[in-house]
């Protein structure tokens, strides 16, 4: 694992390179909390978690260290990951407009709840979603909105059967999308060609500045959310309600929706695979997550084990 120097969360740093960690160096101090992404760091591509990863959590669970996911997944996909992996709660979904605790957890004065309590919602405002809609239209991207915890697609989206396969949840489908946008959605994504997202991303943020928050989840995917609204500003929100100081989480991500969280927890680790700005805005660059990365990740800064061995970006 190498430790990069920190960024600007705009990207402005562009190198990465840095003064070699020794994996069993602890940190100066104990971290208490790890806030970990989804696909692309412990969910490789084609829907399953490696066993280093699996028995890395386990046994950073088992020193007292809580593990939480932080996704732009909907909270309803998330679930099933969450409980197969023994994490705790609360969920941070939707790039962070949605925070919600885990079915039959609390960590605060509410009763167990079959859904699991919602802490924070923040939705999108309508007629900036409908707008949203109407651009990635007009650019050749295939629009779904996120309702009320529900996946609404339009009747004729390409990619319906791929989204509903990779996120695990049956779409409502509808014939106009836009109909449906009278009420405020949590989140609206588009599905394009892959790299099409990321070579649009600094034109939609000019359009849509301080009225949505836009980033790129996956190569193939542009999201909205509300303005503000991002994984690290839903990890500070979540490390203050756990009692966790911010220098003591560490935090593991893979892609632009990340780069925020990255940024702001104590120990930031970068996936290899990242994009370069990405990697920029962390503390730490890990191996890939065909190299069980985020395993190496929990091992070096939690576990405190053997060196990594050389070669890990």
């Amino acid at each position: 694992m190498s430790r990069a120097p920190r960024a600007d969360v705009a990207g402005a740093r562009t190198d990465v390179a840095g003064a070699r960690t020794d994996a069993g160096q602890a940190p100066d101090e104990p971290i208490r909390l790890v806030v970990s992404d989804l696909d692309g760091t412990l969910l490789r591509g084609d829907l399953t978690v490696s066993p280093r990863v699996r028995q890395a959590i386990d046994a950073t669970q088992a020193r007292g260290v809580s593990v939480l996911v932080a996704s732009g997944r909907m909270y309803r996909s998330i679930v099933p990951w969450a409980q197969e992996l023994g994490l705790g709660g609360p969920v941070i979904a939707y790039q962070g407009a949605y925070v919600r605790e885990l079915p039959g957890r609390t960590t605060g004065p509410q009763p167990p709840q079959a859904a699991g309590a919602l802490l924070r919602h923040r939705p999108l405002d309508a007629a900036v979603a409908r707008e949203a809609v109407a651009w990635c239209l007009g650019r050749g991207l295939d629009p779904h909105a996120n309702i009320d915890d529900q996946l609404v697609m339009s009747e004729d989206d390409r990619n319906a059967a791929d989204y509903e396969r990779s996120s695990g949840i049956e779409a409502r489908f509808v014939p106009d999308l836009m109909a449906e946008l009278e009420r405020w959605p949590t989140k609206i994504l588009a599905a394009g060609a892959s790299g099409r997202p990321e070579a649009l991303l600094d034109e939609v943020r000019a359009t849509f500045r301080g009225r949505a928050q836009v980033t790129v989840s996956h190569p193939e995917y542009l999201e909205f959310t509300a303005p503000g609204v991002t994984k690290g500003q839903a990890l500070r929100w979540v490390a203050r309600r756990l009692r966790v100081p911010i220098r003591q989480v560490l935090a593991i991500g893979d892609q632009y929706n990340d780069l925020e969280m990255l940024a702001a927890a104590g120990h930031g680790v970068a996936m290899g695979q990242s994009p370069l700005r990405v990697r920029a805005a962390a503390r730490y660059v890990t191996g890939s997550i065909d190299e069980d990365g985020a395993a190496r990740a929990l091992e070096a800064l939690v576990l405190g084990q053997a060196e990594l061995p050389e070669g890990v970006a």
